[in-house]
Order: structure tokens, then C-alpha cells, then sequence
């Protein structure tokens, strides 16, 4: 009969072999996957979730209207010959990553016609080198669908599918139910109209008393492309499904915020203040044009014929402090509507239609917090400015969006 020691004896040299198996797996096959003749590869992601800084900042870089095309061969629109030797797609990628590097955005919100469908054979490669500097940059960002993004090679789920694949993108086709009691297909929402609705929270600050805790939230929707209201065509709109969603994602954000911190220096604060990013304005935005405003209003708002009640919406949802837009290139104002504010961000790309002379431009977002006794509170103040395609990147029309020490 063997002894336990004779079983000892090869035990050793058998794990010596399992071992040596799983390196050579791991060394000569794990990273050479294949799906036909192509590599299998991971996206590549970025620290999550969304937090503020530790020095109580979180910045947004709002990009509107790249319409990019092709790339270097495709031209540019509205620009004086003296301004650039030769313009194209490029110079709409070198503005981004300008940007980039000046302000050090802590997330990256593209508002629409990201890409001009119309002038790329291939929408898909437009859309990777369109979003190429934000992929580079290993920045989280987000993007929604404009009116002229389909109108290539994909449709727009497809796109918005694509989007949320690559590197970096917190895009979400639709939203995760999170609990909610809609109908869906593998987790996600199947009965709310468009692609590209959908929202991320903001986290506090690192170490501080909410860092656990989403004390922002952006909302992300997709107001349509083109359709046909009454016989007449029109542009698109936020339809009741995706604003009787976003009620529901707001409820449920304030009812969070309904018990008393568990932190010595902490009070109840208010909900979360959230702020809307989609493409196409809506109805009410052209009051504007006799209010005071914060930029230009240089071009009429091109909005659907169809007032679907968004305004009212957000009005009764109470945290949407701030909206963001993109659609008309020629307005870049900030107007206010019932106590919310209505930003364009300004046309951005060099494909897309704008005034000669008038530089391209982008906006920014930052919001900071209220600094406890001992830790960063929940967010206090909203600003915003513009950055222009200057040789200064010049920072124009900075303004303050929301201050909960003023709000009621």
C-alpha cells in the first residue's frame, strides 16, 4: 500500500506542469483571439464612475456640430481665405484636441451631427475619426445623435451602438431599467421612442462625505432627426416616452435624497441638481429672441413644429438646472425659461455651415462644491463660458447658470 509520502512525492511536479500550462495558455494565446482574421480587442475604459475632483470641480466640454466628413478631404464652410492655407475635417480635430489640453475637461458631452452623414461613404470610419482625439484623450465622454448623423451608412441605433462601444464612451443606447417597471430587451428599456437616452450620475468628491453618493446627474436624449407631423415634414422631437422616463429617473434621484445624511457636518440638501444635453432645440427657444441673453441669437431656432411638453417637463422635475444644445451653429446664447437655463454650445466643426469670420467655438460646464466643515458638500454653484478657435482660444461670455445659495 503507498504511503501518504509516496503521493506527496508527485504531488509537486504535477502543479509545476498545470502551472507551466496556464502561462504558455496565457502568454501565447490570450491575447490573440481571433473572429475570422481580426484581433479580438477590449474597450478601453476610464476611471468610473464620474466624480468631482478633489479640489471640488467637475468640468464638462460640450462639443456641438462637429459634422465631420471624410477627413482631410473634405472641406471646409464659411471661412475666409485668409484664415487657413487649406481647411478641412483636420482643422475640426485639431480644435478638439486643443481644447483638450487647455481646459483638462473631466468629461467630454458631443451634442449631435457629430459627423455630416451625407459626405462620408463610410459612416462608421467618420464616426472613429470624428471622436478619434476624445478616445486619445482617455477622458469619459458621451455623445447623443443629431439630425444628420444617419445619413450615411448606419442607422441610428447602429450608431449610437458603435458609439457606446468605443473606447472611453459612457454612451448608452438606451437606459438600463435600474429597477424601473418598463418592458425591456436584455436589461435595457425597449419602449421609449429613439436611441441615445439615457443618464450618468456624478459622484462627490474623493474621501469627502459623498463620495459614495450621486450628487449630479446628466440627462441624455435623443430628440429625433426629420418626420412628418400633419402631412408636413418637420424636425424631430422628444416624444412623451422618453420625457415619461426621465420623470421616473428624477423621482427617483430626489426620493434618494429624502433621509437625512448619516455625517456629523452634513445637512439635507436639496436633490441633486441635473442637467439635459440632446441636439435639437425646442419650440420655446425662439421667446428668447426678446429676453435677455448671454451670446449671439443670430440665426432662427430650426425646431420641430411639435411642442411636446418639454419645458413643462423639466419645469415639474425641479433638478434640471441647465440645458445643452446644439443644432442652430449661429447661436451660441444662454436664455433663461422658467427659471432654466437654454445653451447653445456654438458650431464647433469646419464642415458644418457657420459665419466667415466668426471663429468656431465650444463650451464649457464646471460645476463646484460647497465646502463643509470637514468635506466637500453637495455642488454649489454652475458656470459656463465659451472657447473660441482662436490663436488665444479666447474665453468669452463666462456666466453663472445656477447658485443653490440663491435658488429657492
Amino acid at each position: 500500500m503507498a504511503s501518504a509520502s509516496d503521493g506527496w512525492k508527485y504531488f509537486f511536479p504535477y502543479l509545476s506542469f498545470v502551472f507551466a500550462i496556464l502561462y504558455f495558455t496565457h502568454s501565447h494565446f490570450a491575447a490573440k483571439l481571433f473572429i475570422g482574421n481580426e484581433t479580438v480587442r477590449i474597450k478601453k475604459t476610464s476611471d468610473l464612475p464620474l466624480r468631482f475632483r478633489s479640489d471640488g470641480t467637475f468640468k464638462i466640454l460640450q462639443v456641438a456640430d462637429m459634422h465631420f466628413g471624410s477627413g482631410i478631404i473634405t472641406s471646409c464652410r464659411d471661412v475666409l481665405d485668409s484664415e487657413f492655407e487649406y481647411c478641412s475635417d483636420l482643422n475640426t480635430t485639431r480644435f478638439l484636441r486643443r481644447l483638450v489640453e487647455a481646459e483638462n475637461p473631466d468629461f467630454i458631452a458631443f451634442t449631435g451631427d457629430n459627423i455630416f452623414g451625407s459626405s462620408t461613404t463610410d459612416a462608421a470610419e467618420s464616426m472613429f475619426k470624428a471622436f478619434g482625439p476624445a478616445m486619445e484623450s482617455g477622458l469619459p465622454w458621451a455623445a447623443v445623435l443629431g439630425n444628420h448623423d444617419q445619413e450615411s451608412t448606419m442607422n441610428r441605433e447602429e450608431l449610437m451602438s458603435l458609439i457606446s462601444l468605443m473606447d472611453y464612451s459612457v454612451s448608452q443606447v438606451n437606459p438600463w431599467t435600474d429597477g424601473l417597471s418598463n418592458p425591456t430587451q436584455d436589461g435595457i428599456a425597449s419602449n421609449i421612442d429613439g436611441f441615445g437616452n439615457y443618464h450618468l450620475r456624478v459622484y462627490g468628491a474623493p474621501g469627502s462625505t459623498l463620495a459614495n453618493s450621486s450628487i449630479m446627474n446628466l440627462y441624455f436624449l435623443d430628440s429625433g432627426d426629420r418626420a412628418v407631423y400633419q402631412g408636413k415634414q418637420t424636425y424631430g422631437w422628444i416624444n412623451e416616452s422618453q420625457l415619461n422616463w426621465l420623470r421616473n429617473v428624477s423621482q427617483e434621484f430626489r426620493a434618494q435624497k429624502q433621509d437625512p445624511l448619516p455625517f456629523s457636518d452634513a445637512f439635507p440638501p436639496p436633490a441633486p441638481p441635473a442637467l439635459a444635453f440632446f441636439h435639437i432645440p425646442i419650440p420655446e427657444i425662439w421667446q428668447l429672441f426678446y429676453r435677455e441673453i448671454v451670446g449671439e441669437f443670430q440665426e432662427r431656432v430650426a425646431c420641430s413644429s411639435v411642442n411636446s411638453g418639454v419645458l413643462k417637463t423639466f419645469a415639474s422635475m425641479v433638478d434640471v438646472k441647465a440645458v445643452f444644445m446644439g443644432h442652430d451653429h449661429k447661436n451660441d446664447f444662454c436664455g433663461n425659461l422658467d427659471g432654466i437655463w437654454f445653451c447653445y454650445g456654438g458650431g464647433f466643426g469646419y464642415h458644418a455651415y457657420g459665419k466667415a469670420g466668426w471663429p468656431r467655438r465650444a463650451r464649457i460646464i464646471l460645476a463646484e462644491l460647497q465646502k463643509g466643515q470637514s468635506s466637500w458638500m453637495g455642488v454649489e454653484k454652475i458656470r459656463t463660458w465659451k472657447r473660441l478657435d482662436d490663436e488665444k482660444l479666447s474665453r468669452i461670455h463666462e456666466q453663472i447658470l445656477w447658485d443653490s445659495r440663491l435658488s429657492g
